[in-house]
């Protein structure tokens, strides 16, 4: 008879348990008094590697594939009728190539060609688009063209002829303007008279690019990168840099100068991945060193550029004779010296010289430079020291990132921050792609890391869950680990997202920030998170705990602030990583009491596998209200799977 009696209370007792548990109180102190570390202003940054089509049909808005018939197969990504020859004589020494338009023998045949762009042309109504070409004719005899933007069922929505007028190479351009939004045009050329027509460096561009620049790149994309407000650009990549093999590495001198004239260079995500093999991948190199240094200022960031230090992919050659002999590497070595000439060298140096006639006299003030990506064991820091010594006697104001690896910890991490540290680097690149469970169990990494050793550069990351989606689980979980960069900013002084950009049809690695299409593009759920971080960088932490104990996962939590010196704010930032409701006290110590106005700003899902699309590019998105607080002390009610960002105005 006292058995109901009996589970009535156990049943009660848990009742209240979970009550208790969910109105449970937790009290975060953050003191003010102390003006706490500071924050670099370089904290939060992007990464830029030409993968998933990020640069050619993706940031660089070439429309054109293949445009100087340089590819190995010289017509692909063209179709030809007609009598259509390429020819190896053309005026750009290293891109030779081109071709030779002739009369088809009867006015009712056509000679021409078309070209299918990068899975498609992606074309608006009624927009600019800017076509451009070197042409010669044979003969004084009247050479021209026609131009025109074709749909899929080959009607023509855009068309302009182009007289050829001379027999000397020459540049012509016509604007073309489309009467239908498409993504998937393409480009057709006509011959229109009886003299030959040679064509070399055929370019189609929207006038309206990034800053209105010819050879500009795509102003959504470019604009998304702007809004993140990032402090430091990581560019041009991370494995291109290394190549395949040495012959397909990324080297930056064959990327500056007349773009007409910047040679050609295979790809390594090409065909790293035989699952997503695209192997019309190319880089043109339009968008070069030149170009990456002037958007690194346009959005803000301090340019941080990455260069070969003579080991090529370790993934891929096991083979120690695939690697440049450490006595061979002077003109590696000579490369990254050439590079800061380059960015910040006088218009009288030769390559300051070069900086100038493209554009920008004014130095770029090149502060840091990576030598070397994911290297490891006692093959990089013998390759990488030639270049400390090097770079330390020239130019002292330069800062030196070196590689831990492409693991965060192991025997070979272990290894690489022994050698970084002997050898002086000023910042050390961690890698990690890793689980949800990973970056949960990992806010408190840096928190026992050395305060005297180089510091940290967290130069790739992403949390990757099971179904690699950026799904708001992932953001969250980015969003909580990233309270122990803020609060370890006297270690942790860089971090970049990474991969950045994506096209829907040929990406080869995902999760990535931005994703898009030929006309449109989608900000990932981590990129708000990324965004929140980088606008809310602050000038100084503020020591944030709860019992003198970091929050670092305690119940769910995670928490960090700063104080901002220049907005005169504070700004607070708390995941609750949890499934349930939490309750917040916070205590801003040193704080006079006042009614203060406060920003608070919500990204919360109660999907963890969420994600913005090109259909639903608002699916998760950040959400802002002003409230106000009592004063010092006040109350925060924290929904499950929510991260918090308050500006409090002081």
């Amino acid at each position: 008879m006292k058995t109901p009696k009996i589970k009535l209370f156990f049943l009660l007792v848990t009742f209240l348990g979970v009550q208790l548990s969910v109105a449970q109180t937790h009290n975060i102190q953050v003191d003010f008094k102390k003006n706490g570390i500071p924050v670099q202003k370089t904290m939060y940054g992007i990464f830029f590697e030409d993968i998933n089509y990020g640069a050619d049909g993706g940031l660089y808005a070439e429309l054109v594939k293949n445009r100087s018939f340089e590819f190995p197969e010289h017509l692909m990504g063209w179709s030809t009728f007609g009598k259509v020859e390429v020819k190896t004589d053309g005026p750009f020494k290293n891109n030779p190539h081109y071709i030779r338009l002739a009369y088809a023998g009867h006015d009712e045949k056509q000679t021409g060609l078309d070209n299918e762009g990068y899975f498609g042309i992606g074309v608006k109504k009624d927009a600019e688009y800017r076509f451009s070409v070197w042409a010669k004719k044979a003969s004084a005899a009247t050479g021209s063209i026609r131009v025109e933007i074709i749909d899929t069922e080959s009607n023509v929505i855009a068309n302009a002829k182009l007289d050829i007028p001379s027999t000397e190479w020459k540049q012509n351009e016509l604007i073309l303007k489309p009467s239908k939004t498409l993504p998937d045009a393409k480009l057709r050329i006509f011959l229109t008279s009886k003299s030959e027509v040679d064509l070399e460096h055929v370019s189609l561009f929207p006038v309206d690019t990034w800053k209105g620049r010819k050879n500009g790149l795509r102003k959504d994309l470019a604009q998304a990168l702007y809004d993140l407000k990032p402090g430091v650009f990581r560019f041009p990549g991370g494995c291109i840099v290394e190549g395949t093999d040495l012959n397909s590495r990324y080297q930056w001198k064959n990327s500056i100068g007349q773009v007409e004239n910047r040679m050609l260079n295979e790809n390594r995500w090409q065909y790293t991945f035989p699952n997503r093999f695209f192997p019309d991948y190319y880089q043109s190199y339009g968008l070069g060193f030149y170009e990456f240094f002037q958007l690194s200022e346009d959005i803000g960031a301090e340019p941080l550029p990455v260069l070969s230090c003579g080991l090529a992919c370790q993934f891929q050659n096991k083979d120690i004779h695939a690697h440049v002999p450490v006595a061979e590497l002077n003109p590696y070595v000579q490369d990254a010296l050439d590079l800061i000439e380059f960015a910040n060298g006088d218009v009288t140096t030769k390559y300051g010289k070069i900086r100038s006639e493209m554009g920008h006299p004014v130095p770029f003030n090149l502060k840091l430079i990576a030598i070397g990506n994911e290297q490891w064991g006692e093959l990089y820091p013998e390759r990488l020291e030639p270049f400390i010594t090097a770079i330390r006697a020239r130019h002292p104001e330069i800062k030196i990132i070196g590689s831990a690896g492409p693991s965060p910890d192991g025997k070979d991490f272990d290894y690489g921050w022994q050698e970084m540290k002997r050898l002086k680097a000023d910042l050390v690149d961690e890698h990690y792609y890793r689980s949800p469970e990973w970056f949960l169990s990992g806010a408190a990494r840096y928190d026992k890391y050395d305060r005297k050793g180089p510091k940290v550069f967290a130069g790739e990351y992403a949390c990757h869950p099971a179904n690699r989606k950026n799904n708001f689980e992932a953001a969250l979980c980015e969003a909580a680990f990233m309270t122990g960069f803020e609060r370890n900013a006297d270690v942790v002084q860089m971090c970049t997202y990474a991969p950045l950009f994506a096209h829907v049809q040929g990406w080869q690695w995902k999760p990535d920030l931005i994703w898009f299409d030929n006309l449109r593009s989608v900000r990932s759920v981590n990129y708000y998170v990324q965004q929140l971080y980088g606008h809310n960088t602050g000038t100084n932490v503020l020591t944030t705990t709860e019992n003198k104990t970091a929050l670092t996962g305690q119940d769910g939590i995670y928490a960090s602030s700063v104080y901002d010196s220049g907005k005169n704010e504070i700004i607070l930032k708390i995941a609750n990583t949890s499934d349930s409701e939490k309750s917040v006290t916070y205590h801003l110590k040193g704080l006079k009491t006042a009614e203060r106005k406060v920003t608070k700003t919500v990204l919360k899902s109660t999907n963890p596998d969420a994600e913005n699309t090109l259909d639903k590019p608002e699916t998760v998105v950040p959400a802002s209200e002003e409230i106000n607080i009592p004063g010092s002390d006040f109350e925060l009610k924290l929904a499950p799977k929510a991260f918090y960002l308050l500006n409090i105005k002081l």
